[in-house]
């Protein structure tokens, strides 16, 4: 009995010490000094800064959280989570019509006509050891595609001129892929934006800064698109893009380099940038099969690029090289922003099971969207225009504008509406704005916040 005794105190007397030194630990730590260039997006206290434009994306494209809210600061490492969510309804109209591809079959268009919680992000991030390495693991889900996933990337900084990246990331086709997100005119991508794009996949990336206001990203990931595509379906062949950006006046662009200026500079803020994707796609499936496992290529007629009878009835492409460049200049001035963008995609060494009229396509396509505040911190009218000079004289186009309003008078939370007249929509599928084919005006109203 006394042996016993003096276990229980001792295991008494143990415990009691062991949670007074995780106390103080945990209690004690001093908040590391952060490097602000690493994690100012998800380490800043909400409310301490007034200008976020001062704090650059760094995770890539659509997978940077916002400032969020700090669950743990030690000095072993940070948690910090995030959320972006958007709702809208969308309406294209008319609701019914047929439209004919560029071989002049005819094809039936339902257009939507629906209200959908439409996409949501968490986003756990922080730093491990050291502020250089970041993490963040991403909950995605896309509702209209019924689509749910959770990725993430890790990323080390050497210096200000070399950061290493491996996850998921943004083949750097266009600027929009590239960390705007979602500080877009509305809700979604332009056409013009959204047509030729690659997606994002799987890779290893670096990125830095070459000299003042000049900057570089480099990405190496599986293909075009990762969604949909197994590891099991992946050829040898890997995705190449680079992209660079020059911000010579102020050396920012406004936070996350986004469209509109509601932070109202009273300098001009310009930038500069070009980008460039190489890849050998596979359609990922038998070639037996009519629908690809590879819907990220569509040509300008709204057809998936590997859908058996795209080219020729009866013939499926199997693989073939994309590239893709564009070209971007950026102006922002006292709630005044002019973004315009140049693209060019070519398809080409096309492997098919039977004869094709064609051995490449190259199409080429511009966006511009003006952007004016007309409240300060409350209220900005814009103005969106796309055109293709296509393969197929096609030349699909929009013309629209919109609303949007900053209730909180920051981004944080957004109204928007939308209405555009579209031309033989290049763009499709229900991720987006657009139905491939459709000639008619779409209108958008949605709501959308980012924590």
């Amino acid at each position: 009995m006394i042996i016993k005794h003096i276990h229980i105190k001792t295991i008494f007397i143990l415990t009691i010490s062991l949670l007074s030194l995780l106390n103080h630990l945990f209690a004690q730590n001093d908040t590391p000094v952060l490097d602000t260039q690493v994690n100012g997006t998800v380490m800043i206290k909400r409310g301490l800064i007034n200008n976020d434009s001062a704090y650059t994306n760094y995770a890539s494209g659509e997978f940077t959280p916002g400032r969020g809210f700090d669950l743990v600061r030690t000095k072993f490492g940070t948690l910090n989570i995030s959320i972006y969510a958007m709702a809208r309804y969308l309406n294209q109209m008319p609701g019914t019509q047929t439209w004919e591809d560029h071989l002049g079959r005819p094809h039936d268009l339902t257009g939507r006509n629906d209200f959908y919680w439409h996409r949501s992000m968490i986003w756990f991030s922080g730093w491990l050891g050291t502020p250089k390495f970041t993490y963040t693991a991403t909950v995605w889900t896309v509702f209209t595609t019924q689509q749910t996933l959770i990725y993430g990337n890790m990323q080390y900084k050497v210096n200000k001129h070399l950061r290493f990246g491996l996850g998921v990331g943004p083949n750097l086709s266009v600027r929009s892929m590239q960390g705007s997100f979602p500080f877009y005119s509305s809700t979604d991508r332009t056409m013009g934006e959204d047509a030729l794009r690659g997606g994002f996949t799987h890779g290893f990336w670096i990125t830095g800064e070459v000299v003042p206001k000049l900057y570089y990203n480099v990405m190496f990931g599986n293909n075009l698109s990762t969604l949909g595509i197994q590891a099991s379906k992946l050829t040898r062949n890997i995705a190449k893009s680079a992209s660079i950006w020059w911000m010579p006046t102020t050396g920012e662009f406004g936070p996350r380099g986004g469209i509109g200026d509601l932070e109202n500079h009273d300098k001009l803020a310009t930038r500069f940038g070009f980008s460039y994707v190489n890849s050998r796609e596979d359609r990922f499936n038998n070639i037996g099969t009519p629908s690809p496992d590879n819907t990220q290529i569509r040509m300008t007629d709204g057809v998936l690029f590997f859908e058996t009878g795209a080219l020729a009835d009866n013939v499926t492409i199997d693989n073939a090289t994309y590239n893709m460049f564009s070209i971007d200049a950026g102006f922002k001035i006292r709630g005044f922003n002019l973004q315009a963008e140049f693209y060019g995609r070519k398809l080409s060494k096309f492997a098919a099971d039977g004869p094709l009229p064609v051995s490449e396509l190259n199409d080429f396509g511009y966006s511009l969207q003006v952007n004016k505040m007309i409240l300060p911190k409350k209220l900005i009218l814009y103005g969106v225009h796309s055109y293709f000079f296509d393969e197929f004289k096609r030349h699909p186009w929009e013309v629209g504008g919109g609303i949007n309003l900053y209730p909180l008078k920051n981004r944080s939370w957004r109204l928007n509406g939308q209405v555009m007249h579209v031309y033989k929509t290049a763009a499709g599928g229900t991720f987006g704005l657009y139905t491939a084919g459709q000639t008619g005006t779409t209108i958008t109203f949605g709501s959308d916040i980012l924590l």
